[in-house]
């Protein structure tokens, strides 16, 4: 246990699993009192067990960031159970179908764009209001190298609103800066998460991909967000505003 966060209390969106989990346990381990936020409680529960287990303290909420209703008790719990909101984490996404944009259901494009997009977006109107209230705080968005830094066949939707995250996160630092409220996102590429396999594929199948199509020759790990997530929160990056922090291995180098 490291002390960088402690008496800090920090609301990790899609922390049940992956990169989430990986952040909130990261914010643990530094002292800080963690809100795991997410659609499924198993897994959330899942990683405050885990937290516990490390010696920390977090909690789990379930709920929906793309309703506005949800996001906004989302950051009204975290407060209740924890005494405040000082960093959030905004990592909830999704990935979408695979195929030509002319080929897109509508329906999936909407879904995706919620989730992403309107969902960043609601997440941080809630804990900007908050945040700017009581004295400021940190934000960071979870991006992709998919967007803005690179696009490939067949992510159209995908690509389209993590483009529309990362201006919406520049945005919202220089909009709220004055405020108190520092706000950075990171762009990961391929992380060894079930996000990033192929269907039918197997970890062997996968770690040769990825040696081949990437020049630091490996999938990224999640501990490895992590680190970089905790860094843009702490107040050794506060002279970090509206930052975008890319982890893709030199694949948009």
């Amino acid at each position: 246990m490291t002390t960088r966060f402690t008496d800090k209390s920090v609301l990790v969106t899609g922390g049940g699993s992956g990169i989430g989990r990986a952040v909130a346990l990261a914010f643990a381990r530094e002292g800080a009192r963690v809100a795991v936020a997410g659609r499924s409680a198993g897994p959330l529960a899942e990683t405050v067990e885990l937290i516990g287990q490390a010696g920390g303290k977090a909690v789990a909420l379930t709920g929906d960031v793309a309703d506005g209703q949800d996001a906004a008790r989302l950051v009204r719990e975290t407060v209740e159970l924890l005494g405040g909101l000082d960093v959030a984490v905004n990592n909830a996404g999704v990935f979408g179908a695979v195929g030509p944009v002319a080929d897109i259901d509508e329906d999936e494009w909407h879904r995706v764009f919620a989730v992403n997009l309107t969902g960043t977006w609601l997440a941080m109107k809630h804990q900007i209001g908050h945040m700017r209230a009581h004295g400021g705080g940190a934000i960071v968005n979870v991006s992709s190298n998919l967007g803005v830094h690179m696009r490939v066949p067949g992510l159209g939707a995908y690509a389209a609103s993590k483009a529309a995250v990362t201006a919406l996160t520049r945005s919202a630092a220089l909009d709220h800066i004055a405020d108190g409220v520092r706000i950075t996102m990171v762009s990961p590429g391929p992380v060894d998460t079930s996000m990033s396999t192929r269907p039918g594929e197997n970890a062997d199948d996968k770690a040769a991909r990825m040696k081949d199509s990437l020049p630091v020759g490996r999938a990224g790990a999640v501990e490895e967000v992590a680190a970089a997530v905790l860094y843009l929160a702490s107040s050794e990056a506060g002279f970090t505003v509206g930052a975008d922090l890319v982890l893709d291995g030199g694949a948009t180098a």
